[in-house]
């Protein structure tokens, strides 16, 4: 019932008009720690309603490894289907990924939307802000999805807004913490401390774990596909069944965590329901800002101004 609830307030978010306006932003009277406060609310509601089921759901496929002459194949094949049938059903997954585009997208429209340099400055500057409060929490998805935002072509172009950001350093600290260069170790690093503080604590702010999830997804699905589910004899192979559990458990320990944080509701709908602008207007609202400089970004303007 609880899901159906969670399931009706996620169509409501994809079909609702709101009047929230983006500019209202640099004019909010809540701080960076509001946002990622508010942030980590979000992120905690949707991952209450996603079990872990529905993650071996998503990678339901039949085992290449099994011979034809099998007994199981039958059961096997069935059971995969009802998998893969329970997957469509529910749309927790989705509708997490698809929160993690919107807030990409947010930040970057909440910059390119700003006329002023001054004022697009001071938009960076809060969202790096946000996802270093993000970090302190230990909100790693949402950090991600911050960073993700600001190195989007539309904002990662504007050289001279870029110039003039006084904290550049912090950003560097941040966008290290996205780096993928040897599987994103440094991130890894970061979430194994994050781990180590929540394990034991008494307070509910310091158990707070949101990992990066399409990380967590591609790792889960590297265990999944890269093992095969039954040995050349047949039998189940408990190994990868322990890791893929271990995994699992890890994760259903971070999703379970009670949020700390009273909902900001001006804050909320901000987040959830202000508009965001296409991959293309992002482009063109850019070049408004600065105009190309490239040849590349020069006929590009062309073919959208036209």
């Amino acid at each position: 019932t609880a899901i159906e609830k969670h399931e009706k307030c996620l169509e409501k978010y994809s079909s609702s008009k709101s009047n929230c306006q983006i500019q209202d932003l640099l004019n909010m009277e809540y701080s960076a720690t509001d946002f990622a406060q508010e942030l980590t609310r979000i992120e905690l509601e949707h991952l209450c309603f996603l079990g872990p089921e529905e993650l071996v759901h998503a990678f339901a496929k039949q085992s290449s490894g099994s011979s034809q002459s099998l007994p199981t194949d039958v059961v096997e094949s069935e059971a995969q289907e009802a998998r893969q049938r329970a997957a469509r059903r529910t749309k927790n997954l989705q509708a997490y990924v698809d929160w993690f585009n919107r807030l990409s997208y947010l930040v970057a429209t909440s910059v390119c939307q700003k006329k002023k340099k001054k004022s697009r400055v001071k938009m960076i500057e809060f969202w790096m802000e946000v996802a270093r409060e993000c970090v302190n929490i230990g909100n790693f998805n949402s950090l991600m999805g911050i960073i993700t935002g600001l190195n989007m072509i539309p904002v990662a172009r504007l050289k001279r807004t870029w110039l003039k950001i006084q904290s550049a350093g912090k950003f560097a600290v941040l966008e290290h913490q996205m780096d993928p260069s040897s599987n994103f170790l440094s991130y890894r690093s970061t979430l194994k401390a994050a781990i180590s503080r929540s394990e034991g604590a008494t307070d509910q702010r310091q158990r707070i774990v949101i990992p990066f999830f399409s990380l967590l997804v591609k790792d889960l699905f590297i265990v999944n596909e890269g093992t095969a589910s039954r040995l050349s004899n047949g039998h189940i192979n408990f190994t990868k069944a322990r890791q893929l559990s271990e995994k699992l458990k890890e994760f259903a320990i971070w999703k379970d965590v009670e949020c700390p944080y009273a909902k900001i509701s001006t804050v909320a709908e901000f987040l959830q329901f202000s508009p965001i602008w296409s991959e293309k207007v992002l482009d063109m609202e850019s070049y408004e800002c600065e105009s190309p400089e490239l040849q590349e970004e020069k006929d590009r303007y062309k073919r959208i101004k036209h």
